[in-house]
Order: structure tokens, then sequence, then C-alpha cells
């Protein structure tokens, strides 16, 4: 199966990944992971601090809890910079007119979508919460059907994979909803079938009786639908036994064409795979390699194979969170 070269991800990036030494200290902070997408994809870079005036380097800011609101507050200036950062995002959000989804980075009082420390007032105050910061908060209220991850959790494979898979089949579905048509979606469906049975099987079904459009929907109506289902499809992560049986159910095609020894790695790889050892990724690219040798063409279509670039594979990983979505 070859990707259409034509599907480049609209993913709005912090600018600071990689791009821009424009950290609140001065810094830029390495990213092989936005360095590998960026031949892929089609990158839109931000930095609300410095949009906002901020500078480089600047003092730090913090969300503080002031009455029933949180304001976002630059303590060594003793200043409010809530409403410069909003005006800010309402302007983002006006031009942003394509987005597949999000990269930002973790822990920003602006960029950050979880994990973001709340203080209960200004002053020297120890943290009373955490939550999402400004911008990162606004993302995702905005876009709930997106996939928008930060630096920190994309260290776990899991959740790395989850979300290529996710941000290429996006794409995938814009392109189709740029140029509709019935026989688009039927394709769309069928080359996307494994990858959504291994997400939720339910789904699939659901998703492949309303392709089949027995009352005859207008097409319009089908793919606000489908997206609707879809978006069910991705809210979390895979579990592992799931992708498992896809995978054995996709061994049994070629079973019978591979050696003894061949078969029995394969099944260690998934033992591997199972105990949190190897990523998806990996395993998929063995397989794939078997399917192209025998001429496989039902399988070789089907981007579950191949859900993203394969050079963005990577089989390194944090250890953290392993059983996140299991």
């Amino acid at each position: 199966m070859k990707e259409d070269p034509a599907v480049k991800p609209v993913l709005v990036v912090s600018r600071c990944l990689g791009f821009e030494a424009c950290r609140w200290n001065g810094a830029v902070i390495p990213s092989e992971l936005t360095t590998l997408l960026k031949p892929h994809t089609r990158m839109v870079t931000t930095c609300p601090e410095v949009e906002i005036g901020l500078g480089i380097p600047r003092e730090p800011i913090r969300i503080v809890r002031e009455g029933e609101d949180l304001i976002l507050y630059q303590p060594a200036a003793d200043r409010d910079v809530t409403a410069p950062m909003q005006k800010f995002i309402t302007g983002f959000l006006d031009d942003l007119k394509t987005v597949d989804g999000f990269l930002l980075k973790s822990k920003s009082p602006s960029c950050g979508t979880r994990e973001v420390k709340i203080y209960p007032r200004k002053g020297k105050v120890a943290v009373a919460s955490r939550g999402s910061g400004f911008f990162g908060g606004a993302m995702a209220e905005k876009y709930p059907h997106l996939p928008i991850e930060t630096d920190g959790r994309l260290l776990n494979f899991r959740i790395r994979e989850h979300f290529l898979t996710h941000l290429f089949t996006r794409a995938r579905f814009r392109q189709l909803l740029e140029n509709p048509s019935m026989k688009g979606l039927v394709d769309f469906q069928a080359r996307h079938k494994f990858i959504f049975l291994a997400y939720q099987q339910q789904v699939m079904r659901e998703m492949g009786r309303l392709v089949a459009n027995p009352e005859h929907k207008p097409l319009e109506q089908l793919l606000t639908e489908y997206q609707a289902l879809m978006t069910r499809a991705f809210d979390r992560i895979p579990r592992y036994t799931s992708h498992i049986n896809v995978l054995e159910h996709a061994l049994g095609y070629v079973s019978r064409k591979i050696t003894t020894q061949e078969r029995q790695y394969f099944l260690n790889l998934l033992e591997d795979y199972r105990d949190e050892r190897f990523p998806l990724s990996a395993i998929l690219t063995v397989l794939q390699s078997w399917l192209i040798r025998f001429e496989e063409s039902y399988l070789l279509n089907q981007f579950y194979f191949e859900p993203f670039p394969k050079n963005l594979v990577e089989i390194t990983d944090s250890g953290k969170g392993r059983k996140l979505g299991s």
C-alpha cells in the first residue's frame, strides 16, 4: 500500500518544540518527533506568550484563581495578562481555517492541556490544583474531536501511535470532505476497516451499516454522521488485546506461506507487545513485509498496516503511562 503524498495533516505545534528559542528562559526544546513530522505535515507554529508581547526571555507566568475566575498572571511584574491572551486566542481561532491536530508544550500555563499548575491566589503559595493552560484548553474545547497531545505524553509509544494514527486518519477524511462522493466514503470505510476494528468493533459495525445506507440518506448527512462515529472510535487508546486479535486474524492470511520459525518469531513479538515491551508499529512492519512478499492485496490496501508514514515508527519509549488506555 502506498500512502498518497498529497495527504499532509495540518498540525498546530508549540513553537518552542524544536523551532525557536522562545521559552520563558530563552531556550528551545529539542523535539525528535517534530523533526520527523516536518516532511509529512503542514505545521502551524505559535508561541502565545510571545504573540502577546511578553518577550524572550521573560518573567514566568502562572495561572491564578481570583474569586470564581482563573487569570493568567506574571508575578514579577504584578501583571494580569488574561485579556491579551484571550484576544490572541480569539484571533488565532478565527484565522485557523484548517486543522487536523495539535502538538503542544506540556505543563505550560499557555499551551498545556493538563497537569498545568493552578495557584489558589497571588503571592508565594503552594499549588492548589492542576488543569489546562489558556491556549491549550481553548483548543481542546473548540476541537474536542481532533487529536490534541503534548510533547511529554508522546514519549510513550502507545500514546504516540494513537496520536499519529488519529492525526493521519483525520487528514485523509478531511481530504474526502474537500471532494465528497459516495464512492470516496465507501473506499474510506473499506481501507480503514481494520483500524476501526482495532479501536472499537461495535463502532466499526455502525460505520459499516451507515455507509451501506439502506435508508438512502443524502451524502452530506452520511458524512456528518460518519464523522461523529469516527470521533467515538478514536475517543480512547485501543486495548492491546484488540490489536492482538486483528494481528492474529491478519497472520492467518500468510500463516501457511511463512516458515515455522517465522511464525513463532511473530508470535513471540505479539507476546512482547502484550507485555508492553515492543511497539505496535514495529510489529506491523514485520507483518507488512510478508504481505508485500506474498502480494496480499486486500490487506495491503488496509491503512492499518501503515496508518502513518513508516519513518515515523520509533521503538523508544519513556516507560511512563504504560497502562494508559489498556
